[in-house]
């Protein structure tokens, strides 16, 4: 993923108004951030315990999508698998996030939920840059890249909904 400023990430949202994405919070520390090793850029909001964003390119632009997901989880000896990059979690390692839809739809409260790994290090996960609390992946016959398009196809088939 290329480097994102500030307004970039402002001007992606599309399941939200212009001035809630001028309130949002967004991560300070971009200039540090493995940009090479990210497919999105995924973060939760520290002010808003059940808010997280990411952001990805998408069609030669940015998509930004600002998510919703239970503040409060249960059942923490459960584990669960992110459907985006198939890393298993113990506890709350995995949540549904939600999406208000696009447009008219969002408006009316139409929205679209799948689940995710809570902190949306999936790039680095499937990389092997960070390591899942359960201590590791399950190892896949898949190459590095073919799971990197893996989990870029998963996003983009999450996005698509959202216009739908």
């Amino acid at each position: 993923m290329r480097p994102l400023t500030e307004q970039d990430i402002r001007t992606s949202f599309i399941n939200c108004s212009k001035g809630e994405a001028k309130r949002m919070w967004v991560p300070r520390d971009l200039d540090r951030l493995p940009w090479d090793d990210l497919d999105f850029l995924g973060w939760r909001d520290p002010g808003a315990p059940d808010r997280s964003c990411l952001v990805t390119e998408r069609q030669g632009g940015l998509v930004g999508v600002a998510l919703r997901f239970p503040s409060s989880q249960r059942g923490f000896l459960h584990r669960s698998m992110c459907s985006l990059c198939l890393t298993t979690h113990r506890g709350g390692g995995v949540s549904l996030m939600t999406a208000r839809k696009a447009g008219a739809a969002g408006r009316e409260g139409n929205s679209v939920g799948l689940y995710m790994c809570t902190d949306l290090a999936c790039s680095l996960y499937v990389r092997g840059r960070k390591v899942p609390d359960s201590g590791s992946r399950f190892e896949e016959s898949l190459t590095t890249q073919e799971q990197i398009a893996r989990t870029t196809g998963n996003l983009a088939s999450f996005l698509d909904k959202l216009y739908a």
